[in-house]
């Protein structure tokens, strides 16, 4: 449809209008505030130090929005508390890396969890990060007659929410075909991981292993978080906000703002080209002497290869 077409026309042609009066759905999917009618459609997002569920917790957040800034959200919080693996920037301007989970996996998963969840349950969908492992839950089960193993096959899509499943399909959030569970197991496969595991109890769960596992402590160059160190980490000449998140593969603006890009100028290692205007149309970031120096002292710590890992306490 042509990006001048009425808002009406829009949500009528995705089925999101029902006696001139917007849908569950719609809400879910476009409203300003879902939670306001929906209040357990949050996701509810925590790290921890060990194997288990146990204080103190490393870090918790709860994310709310309509559902594609639950995933984004939900996504990132992963990424941001997943070792970086770092390489040579011997045929590079920019330091090429990667997450130690590919984000494919972690996408996938909460994607299943948000479009397919019960939301006439009074339960959230969680994503829980161990040591060893992340798991992500949501009030949902398979459909009728189905197993977790079928999961591991090619079958056919029987989504849960067909109104929300459609527009996430059109903003290429979910796949049509039902690949979703075996693009996980292929994208672990590459990445030379344990098989995601899935299981259906009293709700659906799933299990995303880490290469191995990871110890948190305590905190680390000056109270410098992982987000900030990785902001440090592949910032070159000048970049742009978007260069930025495009490189650490990072979708939602706030979130990006707000756990990267300001502390990193807050604690002196950035610079902005236009220091009185943080949303100028050509604002670029560049390190500050402090991060130049902190880049290199990062740098002369690492053999190409080594892993960036998460040891801060984030509450």
């Amino acid at each position: 449809m042509p990006e001048t077409t009425k808002p009406e026309t829009v949500l009528a042609h995705l089925n999101l209008v029902e006696d001139n009066r917007i849908n569950n759905a719609a809400i879910l999917l476009f409203g300003k505030n879902p939670q306001r009618f929906f209040i357990t459609s949050e996701i509810r997002c925590a790290s921890f130090y060990g194997f288990e569920v146990e204080k103190p917790i490393a870090s918790y957040k709860v994310f709310k929005g309509d559902v594609f800034e639950l995933v984004d959200q939900a996504v990132e919080f992963v990424l941001s508390k997943l070792d970086y693996r770092i390489e040579t920037r011997k045929e590079h301007v920019q330091i090429p890396g990667s997450y130690e989970i590919p984000k494919g996996i972690i996408a996938e998963a909460i994607v299943n969890a948000v479009a397919h969840r019960d939301y006439t349950s009074n339960g959230s969908v969680q994503v829980m990060m161990f040591r060893d492992r992340v798991e992500v839950w949501n009030p949902g089960s398979l459909p009728l007659g189905w197993t977790t193993e079928k999961l591991k096959q090619l079958h056919s899509s029987m989504p849960a929410n067909p109104l929300l499943a459609e527009p996430m399909y059109l903003t290429a959030y979910i796949e049509r075909l039902g690949t979703g569970t075996t693009d996980m197991l292929k994208f672990a496969k590459r990445a030379k991981l344990r098989e995601p595991v899935f299981i259906q109890e009293d709700s659906f769960r799933t299990i995303i292993y880490r290469p191995h596992a990871k110890q948190v402590t305590g905190q680390v160059s000056g109270q410098v978080t992982f987000e900030v160190r990785k902001v440090v980490l592949v910032l070159s000449d000048e970049m742009k906000r978007t260069e930025i998140q495009n490189i650490l593969q990072l979708k939602h603006r706030d979130y990006f703002m707000e756990n990267y890009l300001n502390p990193a100028l807050k604690q002196g290692f950035i610079e902005m080209g236009f220091p009185d205007a943080q949303s100028h149309p050509r604002q670029k970031y560049t390190l500050a002497k402090k991060g130049e120096i902190y880049q290199k002292e990062l740098l002369n710590n690492l053999i190409d290869g080594d892993t960036i890992h998460d040891t801060t306490h984030d509450t």
